[in-house]
């Protein structure tokens, strides 16, 4: 009788046969045993991909082929979906799949296939009849009250009201995502509106912001840091002559002797300056404040500061009034 072949490709020699050789037959045997019980198989994804595997090659030199490995280690950079084609024979593999790919196992023309999503891993069997099933259920990953599980669904501990899909993580029936503190015993809560008129996404700033910042938003969902606006950005103290910049606040030391603020060129309606005595030296000596071809107070003359702890701000309405005190 000659001899025959295993499921998993063992040559099954008949007795009396291979004589000289039967040792080499059987050693290839055990090779083929080791690598489908602990093989590990190294495999990058270029694109659809068949395993390697002979079920009746009669040798007494061992060949390893991915095909009979028992894991399945996959990486490579194809993208999209790519098919892996697995040996039609009864055998489980351990799937690795560290490829940036969703793997689509098949081992025939038979209906049922397993998609492994990139970065993922599972458990997978043949039945040998082209048919690829996957052997842990999503249903029943384990875990507990305490752990993130998924079922087949992709929610959260068999919860509908927390699902994943892949990309997104969606919180249903105005739920929170809640922050903890360090004692775990408050935490802090961000959740959607009873009602919103229809769907949107906040992305957040690509930098931290500085000190006294607000964040805002450009109309489009887009969130980003601001300066607060409505109040002067006050400066440094000044001890010499400058050009004021609208927007801005100056504490202005007279201190040494006279100085002149100059006001901004070009104004426009609601521009501001303000400023303040530093030192409360004004009325020994004043500040000027030079009109820069705008009217002040509706006077084309530059105004003299010359009141002890004076401050005051002065507004741009038009070229016929020009800068307006705040307070007189």
């Amino acid at each position: 009788m000659a001899s025959t072949f295993s499921n998993l490709g063992l040559i099954l020699q008949a007795t009396g046969e291979n004589s000289g050789t039967w040792g080499e037959r059987t050693n290839v045997n055990l090779q083929r045993l080791d690598n489908a019980v602990g093989g590990i198989a190294n495999i990058v994804v270029t694109g659809a991909t068949t395993l390697a595997y002979t079920s009746n090659s009669d040798t007494t030199t061992y060949t390893e082929e991915a095909g009979r490995s028992a894991t399945l280690v996959f990486s490579g950079t194809a993208g999209g979906t790519q098919t892996i084609t697995l040996p039609n024979i009864e055998k489980q593999y351990l799937i690795n799949n560290g490829s940036d790919s969703i793997l689509t196992l098949t081992a025939g023309a038979g209906a049922a296939t397993v998609n492994v999503a990139a970065g993922a891993k599972t458990l997978v069997y043949v039945d040998g009849s082209d048919e690829v099933v996957e052997g842990i259920s999503a249903t029943n990953a384990g875990g507990s009250n305490t752990q993130i599980q998924f079922n087949n669904a992709g929610a959260f501990g068999g919860s509908a009201n927390l699902v994943w899909d892949g990309t997104n993580v969606t919180v249903g029936a105005t739920g929170e995502v809640r922050f903890g503190d360090t004692s775990g015993g408050e935490y802090v809560g961000l959740k959607a509106a009873g009602t919103v008129a229809s769907s949107f996404a906040l992305t957040l700033p690509t930098t931290s912001g500085a000190n006294g910042q607000v964040m805002t938003v450009d109309g489009s969902g887009n969130l980003s840091f601001g300066d607060i606006s409505g109040g002067a950005s006050w400066q440094a103290v000044k001890t010499t002559a400058f050009t004021a910049v609208a927007g801005e606040g100056y504490f202005i030391n007279t201190t040494s002797g006279a100085i002149t603020m100059t006001l901004p060129s070009s104004p426009s309606i609601g521009d501001f300056v303000s400023f303040i005595d530093y030192a409360g030296t004004f009325d020994t000596n004043n500040l000027t404040i030079g009109r820069n071809s705008e009217n002040i107070q509706g006077s084309a003359a530059d105004l003299t500061v010359s009141v002890e702890r004076a401050a005051n701000t002065l507004v741009y309405v038009d070229s016929t009034q020009g800068w307006l005190l705040t307070v007189k």
